[in-house]
């Protein structure tokens, strides 16, 4: 049994990704996140999403993930900035469509995030804040490498205060990212 985790590749956000955005904004992506946005809000986060990626400073960037094996657009996943605990952070995250979900495909664009926030050499810490009953996401992080700091009571979307699980990822560890395993099943995005 093939064990590697699948290829992917991610490309830095352009206009062209509307379509991507517009796709992961259904009631099944988006019901941790509460729940798909209007069109004005659609266009204001793809025009974040450019500008982020965009941005050569280091703020962060954002990505589609890229199946390798069809070059098929699967899915998005981004950093950038937060203040989190008076400490200014990277945060990530990451969604995949539906129908490429459970092949480990949102570990895959994770660890390749997390390998260039890691190059950024900006911040030191690189946190996820999965809803604590979104599974799939929460097994993301355990199989990308994070360590679970416990729940913690975070604000998605803007003026939702909801209980999350706060994990987070050493960018300055020595150890190498896991890659020799494929995520187990129905744990991944």
């Amino acid at each position: 049994m093939d064990t590697r985790p699948p290829a992917v590749h991610i490309e830095p956000w352009t206009e062209a990704d509307l379509e991507l955005l517009r796709s992961a904004n259904t009631p099944e992506l988006m019901n941790h996140l509460g729940g798909p946005e209007t069109e004005e809000q659609l266009l204001s986060r793809h025009r974040r999403y450019v500008e982020l990626s965009a941005d050569t400073t280091g703020k962060g960037r954002m990505f589609s993930i890229v199946a390798e094996a069809d070059g098929a657009a699967v899915g998005t996943v981004g950093y950038w900035e937060q203040n989190w605990h008076g400490r200014t952070v990277y945060e990530t995250g990451w969604t995949v469509l539906p129908a490429h979900q459970g092949r480990g495909l949102a570990t895959a664009g994770a660890l390749a995030v997390v390998r260039t926030a890691r190059a950024a050499h900006r911040h030191r810490y690189l946190h996820a804040f999965p809803s604590v009953d979104n599974a799939a996401s929460n097994g993301v992080c355990r199989n990308a490498g994070f360590s679970l700091m416990g729940e913690c009571a975070f604000e998605y979307p803007p003026g939702h205060v909801g209980r999350s699980h706060d994990w987070r990822l050493d960018l300055w560890a020595e150890e190498d990212l896991p890659t020799d395993e494929a995520p187990s099943a129905g744990e991944d995005a």
